[in-house]
């Protein structure tokens, strides 16, 4: 299949060209020298988007542990330009998390279609009381080697990306297995101060969980885990661009702290995303409400619960409401997700030979197609 734009983005730009794909790009060639299927004329093409901390939409949790609610989520994530995600667990007990776990294993094991599983992110249940938000305490965990083996046998070895709390992790013993078998460790949900960060990332921490929430606060003469986001700059950080878990001039501050390379936007999602006002939502076995603007509390409480956010608007509220520059925003979505995993050998960028994984927006970010593979998964009525 060839299709053309005369805004494709390639090398941190858009570039006029046509591009032939299967489930991978074969070639890309000068503009207008093809015959191509598609001409989207002047529409926006932009690698796929990687939503690495999502916990569910269109009614369905991570932590329900049923295939169809999976398969449903994935088949129609693409709505929002999303190609790839981590299905993202929350702290509940051991039965229910192992189960969640089984679910995903199963799903992948016997196929699916859709936006790409490109494993677990284990969100708890290793974290600390005082910064658990939402976070059930009951079911709260010190960390060890054998729970998490346990967490992770049960995965079929799905579980990519953690978040801990590394304070409880004594002399790092988890964090140093994880590190040495491959699983991108996150801190977050945290009391770490600012040492105690920066020893973090010295024993193996390679990101942070949803920068601003769930951690310690910046002062200037007590940097805290939000002082070490901004301080290290090689280290990696989700952040939710929804411009209400923080402020748009928060996010303008991160990203700019942060440069392009090392911001990661995620929706922080849950299974209230693509659902009615009057559809009853959990969290962890909490019962949870949806403000009007889309934020969720645990109900009765001021506690925020998560978003209902969507890749696509979140990349217009960094772009034309944090006046992020654009290249920032946009590779928080694609390339540095993609780095952080260590699939940005076949995801983030639109070159041949990488996963034909293709977003085509107008200037309004709405979606127009969504490519998986090369499949249109997605197509705008």
């Amino acid at each position: 299949m060839l299709i053309r734009s005369k805004r494709i983005w390639i090398a941190d730009q858009f570039v006029a060209c046509d591009i032939e794909i299967t489930d991978k790009i074969i070639n890309i060639y000068p503009y207008n020298s093809k015959k191509v299927d598609i001409d989207y004329g002047n529409y926006r093409i932009v690698p796929g988007f990687i939503d690495l901390h999502t916990h569910g939409a269109y009614g369905f949790d991570t932590n329900d542990a049923k295939e169809s609610g999976l398969r449903k989520w994935l088949r129609n994530i693409p709505e929002e330009g999303v190609t790839s995600i981590l299905p993202t667990t929350v702290t509940q007990m051991p039965d229910i998390l192992e189960a969640a776990l089984n679910n995903v294993a199963k799903v992948v094991k016997t196929g699916y279609e859709g936006a790409e599983v490109l494993g677990v992110h284990f969100e708890g249940p290793f974290l600390d009381m005082d910064y658990k938000g939402a976070q059930p305490p009951e079911a709260i965990q010190v960390p060890t080697i054998e729970a998490f083996k346990k967490y992770q046998a049960a995965a079929n070895g799905l579980i990519k990306y953690i978040t801990i709390a590394p304070e409880h992790d004594k002399d790092y013993k988890l964090i140093h297995y994880l590190h040495e078998n491959g699983v991108v460790i996150s801190m977050g949900h945290s009391s770490s101060t600012y040492e105690e960060s920066i020893l973090a990332v010295a024993n193996g921490v390679t990101s942070m969980t949803h920068v601003y929430n769930g951690m310690t606060k910046y002062h200037h003469r007590d940097l805290g885990m939000v002082g070490a986001a901004f301080r290290i700059r090689d280290i990696y950080g989700e952040i939710i661009a929804d411009g209400m878990h923080s402020t748009k001039d928060a996010l303008n501050n991160y990203y700019n702290l942060k440069g392009p390379d090392y911001a990661i936007m995620i929706t922080d999602s849950l299974r209230a995303k693509g659902c009615s006002s009057n559809t009853k939502l959990t969290l962890g076995g909490h019962e949870i409400e949806i403000s009007k603007e889309g934020l969720a509390y645990i109900k009765g409480t001021n506690t925020i619960a998560g978003s209902t956010l969507k890749m696509n608007k979140g990349l217009k509220v960094l772009v034309d409401e944090a006046l992020v520059p654009f290249n920032y925003a946009l590779n928080s979505c694609t390339k540095n997700p993609a780095k952080c995993l260590g699939v940005d050998n076949r995801k983030g960028y639109i070159r041949v030979g990488y996963d034909a994984d293709l977003v085509v927006l107008d200037d309004d970010y709405e979606v127009i197609n969504t490519y998986c593979k090369g499949k249109l998964l997605y197509e705008k009525v």
